[in-house]
């Protein structure tokens, strides 16, 4: 299947594996890459040092495209954007803050810059500042969101950008991507599918929440102080619901949730830590490899959308 997004980003399949933190590490990222998706490194809050070795370590698995995200909160930013350059990484994605104080510095050394949005407005900004593409990501994904859903955003920035529009938030199987290409995305971003792959360097625990998780078993906390997170319920998130409605200080859920990512990804934690999965993790009832999961989607997605 030939989209816009392939043919800029010199991949087989238009799938991107979600850059998300303490999950996209080298193993997974280049095993997307090798089964004709685009992997993705994430920066996360990781220095340039550790982001190359991840770069490096990725270069010797596959020789094909991988992709960084660069989370522009993070204090290491403006290392991992030097790095990016450095290291020939020629995409990046983006997200949690405005990529524009690093466009010059990409464009010129010929890296494709794909931002992360949550609304028109922003996407019609990024636009503007020579962004190559967008990703339009519904607050049916896993971890930070915004407010609106995968279905309602989609279109609407479709309609409002030229450039290529990338679906993110709700996607795990071939349904999900033929219902993004007929809402006019040229790709979609997948996380939640990924991290239960065989390839995934994650806690057992994490991959098996995932695929024993119920179509209820999603929640967001962080509404009140604007920060929704999505995770699956827990004790953990119990607890930060029961003092979010209770009024708690920003600063004592902070505390509540420090390092809990970690908790979960790597040790295993599914009662305190934070387990952040998208909505669609209901759906998904195995782990497989990355070549099985893009096979998977494509055959499906073609069949329903009748492409020979």
């Amino acid at each position: 299947m030939k989209t816009r997004i392939t043919e800029l980003l010199g991949i087989e399949y238009p799938i991107i594996q979600g850059g998300m933190a303490w999950v996209a590490e080298h193993n997974l990222a280049a095993a997307v890459s090798a089964a004709g998706g685009l992997g993705l490194i994430g920066g996360a809050s990781a220095s340039g040092d550790i982001v190359r070795n991840e770069i490096r370590k990725a270069k010797e698995l596959t020789d094909k495209p991988v992709g960084v995200n660069v989370m522009l909160m993070s204090p290491y930013a403006d290392e991992v954007a030097q790095v990016v350059v450095e290291e020939g990484i020629k995409v990046v994605t983006t997200g949690a803050g405005n990529p524009e104080k690093y466009m010059d510095l990409w464009k010129s050394a010929g890296v494709k810059v794909i931002p992360v949005v949550a609304s028109v407005a922003l996407a019609k900004r990024m636009a503007k500042y020579g962004a190559d593409a967008v990703i339009a990501e519904g607050c049916e994904s896993g971890g930070h969101i915004g407010e609106q859903t995968t279905m309602s955003l989609v279109p609407q920035v479709v309609d409002a950008v030229e450039v290529p529009v990338i679906a993110a938030g709700g996607v795990a199987d071939g349904r999900g991507f033929a219902a993004a290409m007929m809402l006019g995305a040229e790709a979609v971003q997948i996380g939640t599918r990924f991290v239960a792959s065989k390839e995934a360097v994650v806690h057992a625990n994490y991959k098996e929440r995932i695929i024993k998780a119920k179509d209820i078993d999603s929640e967001v906390t962080g509404r009140s102080y604007g920060h929704p997170i999505r995770v699956l319920r827990n004790q953990m998130t119990r607890e930060y619901l029961r003092m979010e409605k209770e009024g708690a200080a920003f600063e004592e859920l902070e505390h509540l949730t420090l390092g809990s990512l970690r908790k979960a990804v790597v040790d295993g934690d599914m009662a305190n830590g934070s387990v952040m999965a998208g909505q669609i993790a209901g759906l998904i009832k195995d782990e497989k490899s990355c070549e099985e999961i893009i096979k998977d989607i494509m055959t499906q997605a073609e069949a329903l959308l009748k492409i020979q």
